[in-house]
Parts: structure tokens; C-alpha cells; sequence
């Protein structure tokens, strides 16, 4: 009887944690960007193109000042400029963004996810439904440096060796 009494505890306890990580899996939503809604979100689409979008998806936020402004709607590639194209929705209170403002790809510290930075440029001219950003910045991948960084190491210390061989 008591072994059966300990079986239901901790079956009991093993069902609240499951109850508790799909409490914190659904809090997590609204923070990758995923909203559950039916109707068209408020705005303007703004698109920019980059080289390289590294691991930016369809939600990330898009910041003005570290203010959230709006989020990437689409991402594709155009095969005509050979570079990710990316549409972004700007919630309509933010009007009156300079029509020569820059855009980046930038990452919530060093393990976060990616988001779209936008520096203000100084037009007269706001961007509106349909406009597109032409300066713009891509994401820094990680990878790609730490490989640069040990490339460039190495060349350091081939070269270094042939330098001691040949002064002797």
C-alpha cells in the first residue's frame, strides 16, 4: 500500500511540472513574436535587403532606440539582387520615420535572437506603406569570426616559424 502511495505522489508531481513547462512555454510566446490573431496588424511595410540575414526569422522585433517599433513580417530572397529581401510592418504611431534611416541586424546580447535595429536618418521625408530602406547593415555571424580570428592566428604562427628559420 505504501509503495502504491508513493507512485501516485510522484506521478502527481511529474503532471504539475508538465503543467508548469507549458505554462512557461506559452508565456514565452508573445517574446518570439508569435501572436494569435485573426485580423491584419495596424501599419505600414516598410522592405530592405541584406547580404546576409544570419538567423533572423519572421517576428523578431524590429527597434528604433531600443523601442519596439514593429516586427519582420517576410523574409525571401531576391533573385534578382541575389540578397535576402525582408518586409517589415511599423505599427502606425511611429510615422514619422526619416526616409534615409539605416537598417541592421543585431542580437539581444550575445546568445539572443536576432532583431531589426533602424537608425534615424535626417530627410524631411518620412517612409510610408511601400517604401524601402537602401542603407543597410548585415547580421554579424558569430562563426564567421571566431574562423577569421584562428585563420588569421595560424598565419601568424606559419609566418612566425619560416621568420626564426630564416634569421638563423
Amino acid at each position: 500500500m505504501r509503495a502504491n502511495r508513493s507512485l501516485e505522489i510522484g506521478t502527481g508531481l511529474f503532471v504539475l511540472l508538465g503543467f508548469a513547462a507549458l505554462l512557461f512555454l506559452s508565456m514565452q510566446l508573445p517574446a518570439n513574436g508569435l501572436k494569435f490573431s485573426f485580423k491584419k496588424p495596424a501599419g505600414y511595410a516598410v522592405t530592405a535587403q541584406f547580404d546576409n540575414i544570419g538567423d533572423l526569422k519572421v517576428g523578431a522585433p524590429v527597434r528604433m532606440a531600443g523601442v519596439r517599433i514593429g516586427q519582420v513580417t517576410r523574409i525571401d530572397f531576391d533573385t534578382n539582387t541575389e540578397r535576402a529581401k525582408v518586409w517589415l510592418r511599423i505599427d502606425p504611431r511611429f510615422n514619422q520615420i526619416p526616409a534615409d534611416s539605416s537598417a541592421a541586424i543585431d542580437t539581444e546580447g550575445l546568445l539572443g535572437g536576432q532583431y531589426i535595429a533602424i537608425s534615424p536618418g535626417a530627410m524631411p521625408t518620412y517612409l510610408s506603406n511601400g517604401s524601402r530602406i537602401l542603407e543597410t547593415q548585415s547580421a554579424l555571424v558569430l562563426e564567421n569570426l571566431i574562423n577569421k580570428f584562428f585563420a588569421t592566428e595560424a598565419n601568424k604562427s606559419h609566418g612566425s616559424g619560416d621568420d626564426a628559420k630564416e634569421s638563423k
